[in-house]
């Protein structure tokens, strides 16, 4: 049976190594979280989060920053290595182990795949993925599920769309994964050399009802939720490539004119051009909310793993 010392001291690596029963546990915590947000609470008075984020962020880094002081504890941290001993050439072991005596818990982001699962092998405190490269990103998961159950009231029987970069986007395989545990029909949506990779189908093949497609615009009346995301132009090695796919769905009020009055817009932002601003002040847009979400998600996850919970 799951309960709060089942995440107590935990590291939060992969969504691969979480089954329904302790994801909704973590949504349900998430929900607990809200009327602590307002008011605040002391919950972590006297622990330390390090926040590590050696790769450029907003919403992931400042958000587990407020959650943080929001729980009555304190960060340090960097927001860019720069001006770290990583200029020094310093390994990220060498960071890991030195930033484990100033903390109670690290939560990281870096642009290697391998990072998160190297930070928490060497780590002498729990270790959170903030996003490993175009790996995972399961906090992101985790705001994501809670802002769809928050909106729909449901996760199981809807039929959602993970649109654009599903090769490089870190959110949407680690959405993907965590999805494998409802009963939801998927469509991974996205141009032919930005289809989901390769270990992600592996990984729900038999566990998730998807279908892969380049057609959005076709499946679009079938949607209760769109999850598009940006093309990820610092992925690619070549601008060419780039250049050739950064528009492959734009969407905007008009596109959205055959969806269901109640389909929901979602994104892990930041956005390029892919959704239009006049998409804002519809109903459809579910991506500004989605944004707050990460602040339940991430004050429940620092209390459950320090065992405040």
């Amino acid at each position: 049976m799951v309960n709060s010392a089942s995440f107590k001291g935990r590291d939060i690596i992969s969504m691969r190594e979480f089954n329904r029963e302790e994801i909704d546990f973590i949504l349900d915590t998430s929900d607990d979280m809200i009327p602590l947000e307002e008011k605040g609470t002391d919950l972590l008075k006297g622990k330390v989060l390090a926040s590590l984020f050696f790769e450029p962020s907003t919403r992931t880094r400042l958000s587990f920053e407020s959650s943080m002081h929001r729980l009555g504890g304190s960060v340090i941290g960097f927001a860019t290595p720069a001006g770290s001993s990583v200029e020094k050439g310093e390994s990220l072991a060498d960071t890991i182990r030195t930033v484990s005596n100033y903390s109670d818990i690290i939560a990281m982001r870096h642009p290697d795949e391998d990072s998160s699962r190297l930070a928490a092998k060497v780590a002498s405190v729990p270790v959170i993925n903030g996003g490993s490269g175009p790996w995972e990103h399961p906090t992101q998961a985790l705001l994501d599920l809670h802002t769809i159950r928050t909106a729909k009231g449901t996760i199981d029987g809807l039929t959602i769309a993970l649109a654009g970069d599903l090769l490089y986007g870190r959110t949407t395989h680690s959405l993907a994964v965590a999805l494998r545990n409802y009963d939801v029909k998927v469509y991974f949506v996205s141009p032919d050399v930005l289809r989901m990779r390769q270990d992600v189908i592996d990984d729900v093949k038999g566990k998730l009802n998807y279908t892969e497609t380049g057609d959005l615009k076709g499946i679009l009346p079938e949607l209760d939720i769109l999850y598009a995301t940006r093309i990820q132009k610092e992925r690619f090695t070549d601008p060419a490539d780039y250049e050739k796919v950064k528009d492959a769905y734009l969407i905007d009020k008009a596109y959205l004119a055959g969806a269901k009055k109640d389909m929901r817009v979602m994104h892990p932002l930041p956005r390029i051009n892919e959704i239009s601003t006049d998409v804002d002040d519809t109903p459809h847009a579910l991506y500004f909310k989605q944004m707050r979400h990460g602040i339940y998600t991430r004050m429940a996850l620092l209390a459950l793993v320090l065992g405040a919970v």
